[in-house]
């Protein structure tokens, strides 16, 4: 789907028309991460605007990534990869992004090849007065998480459009970018991409110098799309890590009914270990302890209408809580006091 710019009704309201299941939501949240960061005081540094990067993949595609870079004198907690919708770019999930960022957290948002700055001019001109995403087929999206082609990854000839933002990441800890505790979330398509490639990042064998692969300590899927011309979720859902050995949130607006088949499809596979904010006492694990979590949050423009993809994902409350920015924090600060 197409993509664009929402006008967000306000928290208030919100909270007077949905009150049940945004307390749910907080209370989830809550229940695996404790009390809530300290508020940022007057003397906090500003966070900083995101900077520009340029990117190659192995099929020589250019590919134009943002960097949000920590505040000044701020300990990273982690590494996220956000990537966008259909028809997206980094504009349309850079609510999401800043939120990430205020909540310590560094993030790389690429415009996958055919969005935003990464189209080719030959792609432009084809495109004419269509999007050029429009053009994109289901080789396209294999191209974007492809990873592969040889026995050692830093000469790896298949280097698709995540690949390249994961190499910047090597290539750049001076930029207070690390793959120790790295996170990938993904909206729209942006999920499958994301599911993908976790799953081809942890198929990378170890060598003499050490593991090559295995860097993704969770994913998170908002507003997944079950299938995007012939690019289909449920098989990256079915592979590991994914299918099982990986904490996985999903993030939905209501009757969603492509969340809904994602989310079925990992209960079955982890069958004791998922928590459904919709649910309550019948999720057969608790909220702190599940490996898979369901969260719904209602989210309406000022026209009343549900937001979804990209304009879901980039929802901020007026509170700051009960958001997809909220929760992708709380999940990784989460799941990553689990990891080893």
């Amino acid at each position: 789907m197409h993509v664009a710019a929402a006008r967000i009704v306000p928290h208030s309201v919100l909270a007077s028309r949905f009150a049940l299941p945004v307390v749910l939501v907080i209370g989830l949240v809550a229940s695996v991460c404790g009390a809530a960061d300290p508020a940022p005081t007057p003397d906090t540094p500003e966070r900083l605007p995101p900077n520009r990067i340029e990117l190659k993949t192995g099929d020589r595609h250019d590919i134009v990534a943002w960097h949000y870079p920590l505040r000044q004198g701020a300990t990273p907690a982690a590494t996220v990869i956000l990537i966008h919708d259909l028809g997206g770019s980094h504009e349309t999930v850079d609510a999401l992004a800043v939120g990430l960022q205020e909540a310590d957290y560094t993030v790389i948002v690429p415009d996958l090849r055919g969005h935003g700055e990464s189209v080719a001019p030959e792609m432009e001109r084809a495109a004419g007065s269509r999007l050029p995403a429009d053009l994109l087929k289901r080789p396209d999206f294999l191209a974007m998480v492809a990873t592969g082609g040889g026995r050692v990854r830093n000469q790896a000839t298949l280097r698709g459009d995540v690949e390249a933002v994961r190499k910047w990441i090597a290539d750049h800890p001076d930029k207070g970018v690390s793959l120790d505790r790295l996170y990938v979330v993904g909206s729209g398509l942006g999920a499958a991409v994301a599911a993908y490639w976790t799953n081809g990042d942890a198929a990378w064998p170890p060598i003499t110098s050490g593991p090559q692969g295995g860097d993704v300590k969770g994913l998170v899927l908002i507003e997944p799309a079950l299938a995007t011309k012939g690019f289909q979720i449920r098989l990256a859902l079915d592979q590991e890590p994914v299918r099982t050995k990986l904490p996985v949130m999903v993030v939905a607006g209501p009757n969603n009914r492509d969340a809904d088949k994602v989310c079925d499809q990992l209960k079955k596979a982890r069958p004791d270990d998922w928590f459904d904010s919709r649910l309550l006492n019948r999720s057969p694990a608790k909220q702190g302890d599940a490996t898979f979590i369901y969260a719904e949050i209602p989210a309406r423009d000022q026209r009343g209408v549900m937001l979804t993809g990209d304009a879901f994902a980039s929802f901020r409350s007026e509170s700051g809580r009960g958001d997809p920015a909220f929760l992708v924090a709380a999940f990784i600060k989460a799941t990553s006091a689990r990891s080893p």
